[in-house]
């Protein structure tokens, strides 16, 4: 868990306002929960990996020697979603559609890049079981990214239908299919080789195990896959031709059809991808689709479509998330179908920092000006001289003490801070203020009643009026 300062929030703030801002152009709407969520909400949501993760709060007062917990902090944002669905069902519209933006708690040793408190951007639908759900979840999470300035995203698509498809037809019994999965949603950090080393140790038959490999690892072509695959790896030979996604998402699915061709589930899952990927035409997301069998997911609750998305040169994704129909019934008691999109907002943060992606006004930050202390009896001419070139679109900072003006440049300097305004007596005479740039050195007189408009003349445009908005 992190301090942030100043320029880190002015990062985050910019990252979450811009996606906050389409999601609200696709008719999302706010939702936010509490942090602390009675216990018995959370357990047997994530599977047996997820439950160990959660930041348990033991009972309090005559009960807190008991060591027992009954709240829990907010693992994820979409079984508090679930539970806000099942408590207000009825003053909510038929189609539901609510965008959360929250960190959330993690009770694991995190590795370098992650952390115990995280924010996730989470985008979900209730209420239609259409794969229009999926196809505008992906519309969103691309126009988002792309909004941030991501232009390489790719988003891999996955059903759990045909997961569990390839599993019956290799041969994996139906109660060894939750470790199968979890395995295969290790490999991009264990590579083929890994994965089939767990199956070995899940008690997998060899051949079976092979079968899976095959078609889900290798994308049933037989070629050897890599040791680990890596984002970049992953990424390489994705071709910038749209025609040539589409060749490659066909194939890929007319393989594993042939694989699956009895399973009927499956064969429901193929159909859905399929319609997805034909409603994305013409969508943000349209260049950016790629059917990957590998893809697992490990949470527990997905029950259809699966998403992840990822960059080159990023180990992990930006964000991910599918279909979990059974969830909010959990709470109900009767099926509500419901699917979503979560990215993660640190993830982001990372790649957008190491690439240099953030404006020029969002990385420089601070006051557009500092009002300089003339003398200590004429501080409170400056403050006023503050507040009026804050009335025109100005962040101003007074400086608090009657130093000498060189201290005051430097302090300006130091801070980022481009101009430096000074009334002194003879300013103050002629109805005037004297303006420092510190970027060029050059000193000016500006008639004091045009001094906002003057000054933001002097700044560069984007930056003022990013600013002030």
């Amino acid at each position: 868990m992190r301090d942030f300062l100043p320029a880190d929030v002015r990062r985050r703030s910019h990252v979450i306002a811009v996606i906050r801002g389409v999601y609200e152009k696709y008719g999302f709407e706010p939702l936010e929960t509490p942090a602390v969520e009675n216990i018995e909400t959370l357990l047997g949501k994530y599977g047996d990996e997820g439950n160990q993760l959660i930041f348990k709060i033991l009972k309090r007062g005559e009960h807190e020697a008991s060591g027992l917990a009954d709240l829990a902090l907010r693992y994820d944002l979409t079984v508090p979603l679930s539970r806000v669905v099942a408590e207000h069902r009825a003053t909510l519209p038929k189609f539901f559609k609510r965008y959360q933006i929250q960190p959330v708690w993690r009770a694991d040793r995190p590795a370098r890049g992650r952390f115990r408190e995280f924010y996730q951007c989470d985008v979900d639908a209730i209420g239609s079981t259409s794969p229009v759900v999926e196809t505008e979840l992906c519309a969103a999470a691309c126009e988002a990214v792309q909004a941030l300035g991501f232009a390489d995203v790719v988003l891999r698509l996955n059903h759990r239908a045909i997961l569990g498809g390839v599993l019956d037809t290799a041969g994996v019994p139906t109660a060894s299919h939750g470790d199968a999965l979890v395995a295969l949603d290790k490999l991009d950090k264990i590579g083929v080789a890994g994965v089939r080393a767990e199956y070995e140790q899940r008690g997998l038959r060899a051949t079976a195990a092979e079968a899976v490999l095959e078609i889900l690892a290798h994308g049933g072509t037989g070629a050897a896959a890599p040791t680990v695959r890596s984002a970049e790896a992953a990424e390489a030979d994705w071709p910038a031709d749209p025609q040539r996604h589409q060749s490659h998402n066909a194939a890929v699915l007319d393989r594993v059809t042939a694989f699956v061709a009895s399973h009927a589930a499956a064969l429901d899952g193929i159909g859905t991808l399929r319609r997805v990927l034909e409603l994305a035409a013409g969508t943000p997301a349209s260049a950016h689709l790629r059917i990957d069998l590998s893809l697992a997911r490990g949470l527990s609750y997905y029950t259809g479509c699966i998403m992840e998305m990822a960059v080159p040169d990023l180990v992990g994704s930006l964000g991910g998330g599918g279909r979990y129909d059974r969830l909010v019934g959990m709470f109900l008691g009767q099926q509500v179908p419901a699917a979503g999109f979560s990215l993660g907002l640190e993830r982001i943060l990372v790649v957008m920092t190491e690439r240099e992606m953030f404006p020029a006004h969002v990385a420089r930050g601070g006051a557009d000006v500092l009002v300089a202390q003339w003398s200590a009896a004429r501080a409170g001419d400056a403050v006023v001289l503050a507040h009026a070139l804050r009335a025109g679109d100005l962040r101003v900072e007074v400086y608090p003490d009657a130093d000498k003006l060189g201290k005051q440049f430097k302090y300006a300097a130091s801070t980022g801070v481009p101009l430096v305004v000074i009334e002194g007596d003879d300013e103050r005479a002629a109805g005037e203020i004297a303006v420092k740039d510190l970027r060029s050195g050059a000193q000016q007189r500006l008639p004091r009643v045009e001094a906002a408009a003057r000054l933001r003349d002097l700044l560069d445009p984007s930056l003022w009026r990013a600013g002030a908005s």
